[in-house]
């Protein structure tokens, strides 16, 4: 029995069996990725408001800025919803399955603002503190 593509009915289903678990999987691996990332933002936040810029904020800020740099390098669509839609999801969203339905639809609109504050605040603190280093240097 073949298809009206010329392949076998056998063929064509081994090929699609495997599709759902790899639009599963990429939408665990998207969801972790967002764990991880908005994590980092909102330590941002918190290490801001405590005046601590240090090296664990720089880390959190590379991976935050990295993810914006990425998504907006992808034309602000993730890469992975275009994987997600390539393997045959049906609207390729990779949020809509670990994330609240009200939460993956506002998540730009919530952590952008966070991250440009968190920036803001780090900017500031060390901004302080080289200004504190520089008068400590000239008056000693």
């Amino acid at each position: 029995m073949a298809t009206s593509a010329g392949h076998p009915a056998s063929t064509q289903a081994q090929c699609c069996e495997w599709q759902p678990a790899a639009i599963f999987a990429i939408k665990a691996v998207h969801s972790v990725a967002f764990a991880v990332i908005q994590t980092c933002i909102v330590y941002l936040v918190y290490k801001g408001l405590r005046r601590q810029s240090d090296r664990s904020a720089a880390v959190a800020a590379t991976v935050a800025l990295g993810e914006s740099a990425v998504y907006a390098a992808n034309g602000f669509r993730c890469p992975l919803t275009d994987l997600a839609e390539r393997l045959g999801s049906d609207h390729g969203a990779v949020t809509d399955i670990f994330l609240p339905k009200w939460l993956a639809a506002n998540i730009a609109r919530i952590y952008t603002p966070l991250l440009l504050w968190a920036i803001v605040m780090h900017a500031g603190n060390l901004r302080r503190r080289d200004a504190t280093q520089s008068t400590a240097e000239g008056g000693a």
